[in-house]
């Protein structure tokens, strides 16, 4: 049965424009979990042992992990939760009432809540791979993926076993070089890591992402805001001693082109990948947003017009107001408190299936209005990361036009 529009109109106004939701966990197969993510130990592999482990939490999320064809009905969609217990898909609520949701202006321009933001969570090292861009990703229904990180210490109290991520090419690299690479593929380690550097992981800073850059994130728990799209594909044969399938490079590429190595290397960006300033042209560091009497707000990703996102940091005893221009969704890594009403607090532990207090969406209409924050506690900050969708006015001002080879704003 179709979700009514005054359903959500009622939640809404019950919540004073504030949405509750429940966690929503996603397995991969090929990872091993990094068991930070405050899952209980006996929930790792809720999914079954042949789905792989939960190494991941997707956030006010609209979009279905595309994760093989075991993959359930509602993975990796996001389910509001009102007072009466009821749940409803926020996919469903954004389709019917977006105008509610996200204003009518964003809606009529983005036609959806066009964001997938996660925690990513593992103990080693992945597969060095890539996200298609626009382009390549069009040939297979889907839309290119640029991604941010942020690594939140709340999540990093330990590093687990490889803090540190391959990211692009090592500048002088040649496509005949990939192309050995992959036609070596049925060897084991097909060597690509030798191609490239690792650069330490710094918890409370991060990396922008683009399209066809080759990147094989490392062991940090990491926040990721991203275009809301799951293609990609491996370009690394073996990591830990673990064989990765020709399946998982070829994943999002067309059916004809699927054992075309020129197709395959045409994927990537290269002047990005080999770009001799990629450290500077994409690490990431927190900007101050603004700063008020108990609270500081940072921009943590920022840079491209694709997201945004902000982490806020309430004093203990202090009671804010916060206003921001557009819809939100938000994940509280610290303390507890009151938002707009609605009860936060960060969990110890969590079950598969329980519902939470740390994650909520705040509507356009609230988010102008202003959030009223209360922090009780006399020792504990509490502390919100915020991701906001495509076009936030008030992260314009921060776009880079140009940065190294490539722009971000493809």
């Amino acid at each position: 049965m179709a979700l009514d529009r005054n359903k959500v109109q009622q939640a809404v106004e019950a919540g004073n424009g504030i949405l509750k939701l429940a966690p929503s966990w996603v397995p991969r197969s090929f990872m091993i979990p990094g068991r930070r993510l405050k899952l209980h130990p006996d929930d790792i592999y809720a999914y079954g042992g042949s789905r792989g482990g939960i190494n991941e939490r997707w956030f006010s999320s609209t979009t279905k992990a595309a994760n093989g064809p075991e993959t359930s009905e509602f993975e990796g969609l996001s389910f509001v939760v009102t007072d009466s217990g009821e749940q409803f898909l926020l996919k469903d609520a954004v389709e019917v009432a977006g105008d509610l949701l996200l204003s009518k202006e964003v809606f009529d321009r983005e036609q959806g809540w066009n964001i997938l933001c996660k925690f990513f969570d593992n103990e080693g090292p992945i597969p060095h791979h890539m996200h298609q861009n626009d382009e390549h990703a069009s040939a297979v229904g889907f839309k290119g993926k640029p991604e941010a990180y942020y690594f939140p210490p709340q999540y990093n109290q330990t590093f687990n076993n490889f803090p540190f991520t391959f990211m692009g090419l090592t500048p002088g690299t040649t496509k005949e070089q990939i192309r050995e690479c992959l036609q070596k593929w049925e060897q084991g380690d097909n060597g690509i890591t030798f191609l490239t550097s690792a650069y330490r992981l710094e918890p409370g800073a991060g990396w922008q992402i683009n399209p066809g850059i080759l990147h094989a994130p490392g062991s940090l728990c990491t926040y990721e805001p991203q275009v809301n799209s799951d293609v990609f594909g491996m370009f690394q044969s073996e990591v830990e001693g673990r064989i990765v399938p020709w399946e998982l490079l070829v994943k999002d590429v067309p059916e004809g082109k699927k054992h075309d190595i020129d197709y395959i290397i045409s994927m990537l960006d290269w002047e990005a990948n080999v770009d001799p300033n990629f450290a500077a042209n994409n690490k990431v560091f927190p900007i101050v947003a603004s700063t008020g009497e108990g609270y500081e707000e940072k921009w943590i990703v920022y840079g491209t017009k694709f997201y945004s996102a902000k982490e806020l940091t309430v004093k203990p005893g202090a009671t804010v107001t916060i206003t921001d221009v557009e819809a939100y969704g938000l994940i509280v890594v610290q303390g507890y408190g009151d938002f707009g009403g609605t009860p936060v607090s960060t969990p110890s532990m969590i079950r598969f299936g329980d519902l939470t207090e740390d994650e909520l969406f705040v509507t356009a209409a609230a988010a102008q209005k202003g959030v009223v924050i209360k922090n009780p506690s006399t020792t504990d900050p509490l502390v919100i990361l915020k991701h906001f969708g495509p076009g936030n006015p008030d992260a314009a001002k921060l776009i880079k036009e140009k940065t190294g080879p490539t722009s971000w704003k493809k």
